[in-house]
């Protein structure tokens, strides 16, 4: 890397949030965590938002952290994050509101209503995105149908980056997990927001993965360690940049994206959009350096994060820990039968061992016990139904694409489960190997730095990989 200055990765995730510093060592790249704070959405008026206002206050001081840690200057700022999610703007750019959450109940309705318009199977045809409450596009016809839809629009990713400098855009990579992209052009597809009554106008600009947005301004543009910081759109959809940030190497693999959300796919070079593609839940999303990450998105470790905030409310002391329930549920025999993931029971937060035992009654079986005692039971069945769920989703894989991948590459938070590594690789008979838990910071760096590296917008996969090939074995350390 020919740029020796310092580069901070703004990583935004729905349970927790990032600010990351890279600096050289005597020539060797070193990652601080320098802030991490918690997220989650919160009830305003029975409603599911996000509190933008405390996650704005804690990454400015994590900004201002970074820029005490990093005298040498800090070229470049860039942020990730969960896609969907979006923040409406006045004619001042100011919020109008507090962001809505993707698991807020209205987006179920407002999918019906859209599907009255256009049909599942015809919205998937057209762009290859998993039909899902979740999508961008029910939640704009939400805010429709509620007589909300006035205002400009920006993902959340790139409101941060609108928030502290920079035009509304939306960036490749998260845009098209919208629902409103068109695969073949590159473009909005107008003909879905005419169809549906959405404003034109309220869209942002699309741009690349590596496109330069501007200085960083207002009070942090004061700081010195900021007086030369450009602020660069990743790949801002926090998928695109985890796969981003695998140094994988030559041969066939398929990833594994192991958080809240799992995601199993692989790394292709077209859409597929067919019938069956859409009938078995895949999605088509852009990938950071072109091309497509083609996958399927599972509950993760969602369901046990839910069972064990359940559990906590009956605990006294520090509530359960993750380690040791992980230690207890290797020592159980394998479950009789496994949760059936796909379940859109499982999608909403609250009460998940009543929602896993109301599965397995209405499939005939017997109820588990509920209480904290069996976090264990509970915590084997969800592992070894994940195990089973990826190694489905890798079969119906080869069968969509004609390719069968030679190995797995692990990345996330919940690749540090050794024992679901394990599983994983017995479900699937192929070897795991663990990338960075923090994969879309690396993947975030990566693209930041390849960007860096050339006077012009855009970068490509080679670039990309050879900076994740740099970046590849530094650990991250807080």
């Amino acid at each position: 890397m020919t740029d020796r200055r310092a580069m901070v990765a703004i990583d935004l995730g729905a349970e927790s949030c990032r600010v990351s510093l890279l600096q050289w060592r005597e020539g060797v790249p070193e990652i601080r965590m320098v802030r991490r704070f918690a997220n989650g959405p919160v009830e305003i008026a029975g409603r599911l938002h996000w509190d933008l206002e405390n996650i704005c206050d804690e990454l400015e001081a994590g900004l201002r952290q970074s820029a005490k840690l990093a005298p040498e200057g800090i070229a470049s700022i860039g942020v990730t994050g969960w896609a969907v999610d979006y923040v409406r703007l006045d004619k001042d750019g100011e919020p109008l509101a507090q962001p809505y959450c993707y698991r807020d109940a209205r987006n179920v309705e407002a999918m019906e209503a859209v599907h009255r318009f256009i049909p599942a199977e015809a919205l998937y045809a057209r762009t290859g995105v998993q039909t899902q409450a979740i999508n961008t596009v029910y939640q704009l016809y939400a805010d429709k149908m509620a007589g909300g839809d006035e205002g400009a629009w920006v993902n959340l990713p790139e409101y941060i980056l609108h928030w502290l400098g920079a035009p509304r855009v939306a960036e490749w990579t998260n845009a098209t997990h919208t629902g409103l992209v068109n695969p073949e052009t590159g473009e909005w597809a107008w003909e879905i927001f005419d169809a549906l009554g959405l404003e034109r106008e309220a869209a942002p600009r699309l741009v690349r993965p590596g496109t330069l947005l501007g200085p960083l301004r207002g009070d942090l543009g004061k700081l010195a360690a900021f007086a030369e910081a450009k602020l660069i759109a990743p790949a801002c959809h926090d998928t695109a940049s985890a796969i981003a940030g695998i140094a994988a190497g030559p041969g066939e693999w398929a990833y594994i994206s192991s958080g809240t959300w799992s995601l199993v796919g692989m790394q292709v070079g077209e859409c597929n959009r067919t019938k069956r593609a859409g009938e078995l839940g895949f999605t088509n999303l852009g990938a950071a350096g072109g091309g497509v990450l083609f996958h399927r998105g599972l509950a993760g470790m969602w369901l046990l994060r839910q069972c064990i905030n359940t559990w906590d409310k009956e605990c006294t002391g520090n509530g359960l820990d993750l380690a040791e329930l992980i230690v207890e549920a290797r020592e159980l025999p394998a479950p009789d039968v496994l949760l059936d993931l796909d379940d859109a029971a499982f999608v909403a937060p609250g009460d998940m061992p009543r929602r896993i035992n109301a599965q397995r009654m209405r499939r005939g079986l017997k109820a588990l016990a509920e209480g904290s005692d069996a976090a264990p039971e509970y915590a084997n069945l969800i592992f070894h139904s994940l195990a089973g769920r990826y190694a489905a989703a890798l079969k119906e894989i080869e069968e969509l694409t004609g390719r069968r991948p030679e190995r797995i590459c692990m990345v996330g938070g919940g690749n540090r489960n050794f024992y679901l590594n394990a599983l994983t690789a017995e479900a699937t008979g192929l070897p795991v190997e663990r990338c960075a838990v923090e994969s879309s910071t690396m993947g975030n760096f990566a693209v930041q730095s390849a960007r860096l590296d050339q006077e012009t917008d855009g970068v490509a996969q080679a670039a990309i990989a050879e900076k994740a090939r740099v970046l590849s074995g530094v650990a991250i350390r807080d």
